[in-house]
């Protein structure tokens, strides 16, 4: 016996960038936390013509409320998307490196799943989608409305930034996880109803790009309220297309 503690197990044996992603994931997910906080805090420039950030929406307003009104709202986006199966995925390797990547070893030291609290919470998800689907629906309404100016019907350039942000949210909402298995994921013979089957099979093939739309909805959520920002605030001109 030397006395000498034994050799502490290297982290991996890559020695290419592999932690490359969950670096980008950690610096994403908190800078569009921080943003989000910001705009939250704003309670102002939110909206512009027919135009409304989809961080207010639906536009709820409410003398009993002392903060913004946004804190209304976003409670329910957040829960969905960190309760979602991919971003879980996501955070649990990048913040938690729960591992952080393949073949490379695990931080914690023991697991419980998540069944202790606050993991235990994401079980909630299932029921986050039927909230979220609501708030799509008032997201395509504020849409509609972005082509309907003072003078009538038009196009702006801001009516095509929310269109492209709706569609994101969409292809995001009705790919996920929940929404495949209420379509026949929870029927012992789903090729037993072939509407639900079939409905299934779609939602399926919108499932196989599931983290892109998370992704790409998240952006696009921050870049469309930055541009209606930018307008209401007059840093910029929205462009009347037609």
């Amino acid at each position: 016996m030397t006395g000498k503690s034994p050799a502490r197990p290297r982290l991996t044996d890559r020695r290419d960038l592999w932690w490359v992603e969950p670096l980008l994931t950690v610096v994403t997910l908190v800078a569009f936390g921080i943003y989000a906080l910001w705009v939250a805090l704003q309670n102002q420039n939110y909206e512009w013509g027919p135009y409304l950030s989809p961080f207010y929406s639906p536009k709820l307003e409410a003398s009993w409320w002392p903060f913004s009104s946004a804190f209304l709202v976003l409670w329910a986006p957040l829960g969905f998307r960190a309760t979602c199966y991919y971003y879980r995925k996501a955070y649990y390797r990048a913040f938690f490196w729960d591992p952080p990547a393949c073949a490379v070893a695990e931080m914690r030291k023991s697991y419980t799943g998540e069944r202790q609290f606050p993991f235990v919470l994401n079980n909630l998800h299932r029921y986050f989608w039927y909230i979220i689907v609501v708030v799509t629906a008032f997201l395509w309404y504020d849409t509609v409305r972005a082509f309907f100016f003072e003078d009538g019907f038009g196009v702006g350039v801001g009516s095509l930034v929310m269109l492209v942000n709706v569609v994101l949210l969409s292809y995001y909402t009705f790919s996920c996880h929940s929404f495949r298995h209420l379509a026949g994921g929870c029927m012992d013979c789903v090729s037993a109803n072939k509407v639900r089957h079939g409905l299934w099979k779609g939602i399926s093939q919108l499932n196989l790009k599931h983290s892109l739309w998370a992704w790409l909805s998240m952006f696009s959520v921050a870049l469309t309220d930055a541009y209606i920002r930018l307008v209401a605030s007059g840093v910029i001109t929205d462009l009347r297309i037609f």
